[in-house]
Parts: C-alpha cells; structure tokens; sequence
C-alpha cells in the first residue's frame, strides 16, 4: 500500500522538485485531471470551478505559496473589471484602468527588479538599501510561520499572469469584452495551468468566451493534440536539453577554456536551445488545452525562417510581441505620433546612462541628440514622425528586454534588437537586396538575421555583461582554426543533432502541415504506437538531470 508519507509529498511543494512537463509526476497528475474532468466537463460552471481548483494545485507545486500572490491579482483585477465596465465617467474609468496597471506593475517590479532598482540606486548615489521579502515577513509574524524573508524569490510565471490581467483591464476599458460572470471564471482565466507558467500569453478577449462554451473535441483534435504534446516533448528533450548538457553549459560556464569555433558553436546551439525550449513547452501546453477543450494561441511561427529583424520578431514569442505592440507600442504613440510618456522615459533613460557613466563627452553628446531631434520635429512634420516612430520601437524593445529578466544583459539585449529593427526599417527603403522575391536575397537575409539574432543572444544566456564580451571576443581574437576538426569529431553527435534540429526547422511549413493533419486523422492504435516509440526515444536520451524550462525564470 502507498504510505501516508508518499502521499504527503504529493500534496506539498517540493522547491527542488517543481511539477514540469518533463516529469512523469506530471502526467500522472495530468491523468488524474482527466479523470476528475470525465466527471464535471458537461457542466460549464463546474468544469471552471474544476479546472480552477486544479490550477491553484499545480501552480503552488510550482512555486510555493506564491500561489497567494495569483490570488491577490485575481482578486484586484476582478472588481477592477466590473468597476471599469459600471462607471460610466471616463476620467474614473481611466483612472481605475491605471490602478489595475500600477497595482500589477507594482507586484511584478517588487518581486522581479527590487535588486535590480536597488544594485542600480547604489551605482548611482552609493546609498545601500537592504532588500528583503516583505510579504514572507508579514507572513511570518501573523500567522508565525517560518518563511525566508532575507531574500526575495521570483515567483513562477509572474510576468506571464501579471500581463494577462493587465490586458483583461485594459480590454474591458477599451470595450473589447464584458467582465466575467464570476470570480471564480476569472481565476479560471488566469491561472489556467497548461500555461500558466510560461505562456502562451492568453487575452482575455481570446480566451474568456471559451469559458462559457461546452466541451467539444472530435477525433480529429484530439490526435492534434496527442501530436503537440509529444512534438514539444522530443523539441525539449531531445533538442534543448541534449543540446545544453552534451556542449552548450559547460563552454558558457568557461568560456575562457574554449576556442572561439567552440563559442561560435555554443551561440548557434543556444539558439536551437532557446526555441526548442521554448517551442517545445508552448506545444505541450497547447496539446493539453486542446485535450481539455481550449485553444491557446500559435506561440512560434518558424522564426529562423526569418530573412530580417522585423520578420523574425512577427514569429518569435507572438503572444509577447503582438501584447507588446497593442498595450505598449501603439500606446506610446506606434508609428504615428509621440506621447509624453515616450519622450519622458528617454529623457530619464539618457540621464541615467550619462550619471552612471559620468563622462562630460557621453552627456554633452545625448544632449546634442536630444536637442537636435528636438529641433528637428519642430521644423518638420516628416522628421517628427520619423522620430516618434523610431523612439517608440526602441521603448518597446528596450521594456520588452526588462521583461526577460531584471539585468543590464537583458536592457543590452533589446536595445541591440531595437536597434536591428531601426536600421532595417530604414535600411531597406534604400537598400539593392529588399526584393525577396529572389531567392538569393532572402538567403541572404536569412543567414544575416540568423547570425544578429544569434549574437545578441550571448547578452541572454551570459549571466554577466562582462561574460557576454568574453563570449564575444573569443571568436575573433581565439578562433582555433587547427582544432576544427578535432572539436567536430569529438563532439560529432552534437553538431549531428544541430544541423539536424536547423533543418527540419527549415522543412516548407506545408509540409509539417501535411504531417499533423495525418496524425490527427491516424486510429488510436497508431496514436499509441507513436505515443510509445517517442516515450522510448526520450527514455533513451533523458539526462540524469531534469533540466527545467528556460522561460520559467522570467
């Protein structure tokens, strides 16, 4: 018989022991799910009830307590919902839009960047501030609980349900949906667990109407489904995680004890890393949702198919980029016009850079591009746009770094990428390879996108800007072109299962269709003998060590 103490550990949140795709404890749980949903999916209000209880479970697996902050921004965002859609002042609903945007921003800027904002103020002013988690501390001495107060950790996925209530409040201001009937369907919405902890991001205008219909998958779904499912799992585990432990890791954790051929390699390997891992969780998850029910949105679209920087951010990460673009970008102002907001964060932005670095050349020079852009959208409605467009793509990129991760490598990895994207806008009004109906120029651009996006990534990966450089440097100052053949023959089944991961990447997407719709369409027996050959596949090639998704830490 299974002892109480087996059972106990079910039930409790294990920090070193995270409930992960990855996991056979997972889809035990997932069977479980399934068998509890065979009971209550015909009846809308309890399948929502169900499926919210059930995501409250795997998200305090996930991450602890933290649980309770979820909660917290369920609640708030709930009522500030309903009070947006009842008001009828504009400038109170505008304000309750603003509370639920602040409130949000203020959780995830606590938990996320307190020592970022902090490490920052001190490199500024020399003024230490201790940082500590309040909440743990409050905890602690109402309730006497033992909770670690001295530091601060992130919860799981707060920045992917942190913007998905943002959108809800801001939907409704803008009249997109209704509120939902009840709470409880709000906390359905938000924690959704295939999700929940690292996207899709889902809209409330998306998935809310999902809530009140009923349960439908023909066949032809669920084998669909059946098919995401196992295509992430081989994407993270035969990819991304074969890829990291076999190479990638240990030359970014030396980098110095490495030629730059083998750093070149390690950049382009963490490019598949990074999308097979990616990918692969967003697949998973929407194979899940579809064997429940829901449809979550098309996360990647063959992104190193790309043949520029603007292309390869309309395939990338979507639900960021496309949230990015209508509740950031087009706010400030897109390609039309500034805001205040716009020219208030630049201002701060080139103050900032020029106390840190205290160089009177640095500050006369912004200075000298703030006023002469200044002037220059003065005297010229052509160049104002121009201006505001550029400023507001650069914001964007430059917050949607922050987003990643609460580091100097992450602001360095959007801005680089804004400035990829301004110098191709501009770049192909002029320039003799912008037709890509020639199939030269756009293997052109897409090698050129490959190696940007690739680069930039060292910032990414690299845990310090510093590392980053020495990452940088090694190739050009220590290529090794004698031991090319050595590294290539040692390490034969990485680069074997590289170009490989490159090349079904670059597979026509017809043909990839063609692929899912005959799984979807196989009997269940050939669903099953696929189920088992890919489960015996990834026996063979799991690591001894479970390597956790790479989006959890944002």
């Amino acid at each position: 018989m299974m002892s109480w103490d087996i059972v106990q550990g079910w039930l409790t949140y294990e920090v070193n022991s995270p409930l992960l795709f990855t996991q056979k404890y997972f889809w035990i749980f997932f069977s479980l799910v399934m068998g509890g949903y065979s009971l209550v999916y015909k009846n809308t209000a309890r399948r929502n009830i169900y499926l919210f209880l059930v995501s409250l479970f795997f998200y305090y697996k996930t991450s602890g307590f933290y649980f309770f902050i979820l909660l917290f921004s369920t609640v708030v965002d709930y009522f500030i919902g309903r009070s947006i859609y009842t008001n009828k002042v504009k400038w109170q609903r505008q304000t309750l839009v603003a509370l639920s945007v602040v409130v949000n921003l203020l959780v995830l800027g606590y938990f996320k960047y307190a020592y970022f904002v902090a490490d920052f103020i001190y490199d500024l002013t020399g003024i230490e501030i201790a940082v500590q988690n309040t909440f743990a501390l409050w905890t602690n001495q109402a309730l006497g609980t033992n909770f670690i107060f001295e530091k601060i950790l992130l919860p799981v996925g707060i920045s992917f349900f942190t913007f998905q209530t943002i959108s809800y409040s801001v939907d409704i201001y803008r009249g997109h949906i209704k509120p939902v009937k009840n709470i409880l369907d709000f906390g359905f919405y938000v924690s959704f667990f295939p999700q929940l902890v690292a996207g899709p991001i889902v809209r409330a205008s998306e998935f809310i109407p999902q809530l009140y219909e009923p349960y439908k998958v023909t066949k032809e779904q669920a084998g669909l489904g059946i098919f995401w499912i196992l295509n992430g799992l081989l994407k993270k585990l035969f990819l991304a995680d074969y890829l990291a432990v076999q190479f990638i890791d240990r030359v970014f954790d030396n980098p110095q004890l490495y030629s730059g051929f083998e750093t070149l390699s390690a950049l382009f390997g963490y490019s598949m890393q990074v999308y097979a891992d990616f990918s692969g969780y967003t697949d998973i998850a929407i194979g899940i949702a579809m064997l429940l029910g829901f449809t979550l949105p098309k996360n990647f679209n063959s992104p190193y198919k790309a043949s520029s920087v603007a292309d390869f951010w309309r395939r990338w990460h979507l639900s960021l980029s496309t949230w990015l673009r209508d509740y950031l970008y087009i706010p400030l102002g897109g390609n039309r016009e500034g805001s205040v907001a716009s020219y208030s964060i630049v201002f701060i932005f080139f103050v900032f850079i020029a106390l840190i670095v205290s160089d009177p050349r640095l500050t006369l020079g912004l200075g000298a591009i703030f006023g002469i852009g200044f002037i220059a959208m003065r005297r010229s409605a052509v160049a104002a746009r121009w201006v505001n467009t550029n400023i507001n793509l650069m914001l964007t990129m430059l917050l949607g770094g922050l987003w990643h991760g609460s580091s100097w490598n992450f602001v360095t990895w959007g801005t680089l990428n804004g400035v990829g994207l301004v110098v191709y806008k501009n770049w192909k009004k002029i320039s003799p390879w912008a037709d890509r109906s020639k199939w030269y120029n756009r293997a052109i651009g897409l090698a050129l996108t490959l190696i940007f996006i690739t680069f930039t990534r060292a910032w990414f990966r690299s845990p310090t800007w510093d590392g980053a450089i020495a990452i940088l440097n090694k190739i050009p100052t220590d290529f090794g072109w004698s031991t090319v053949g050595e590294v290539i023959a040692s390490n034969y089944k990485y680069y074997l299962v590289l170009v490989g991961g490159y090349l079904i990447h670059w597979v026509p997407s017809k043909y990839k269709g063609q692929l899912r719709m005959w799984v979807s369409q196989s009997s269940p027996y050939v669903l099953f003998l696929l189920a088992l050959a890919s489960s015996l596949v990834i026996y063979q090639i799991l690591s001894a060590e479970v390597q956790p998704f790479i989006y959890f830490a944002f």
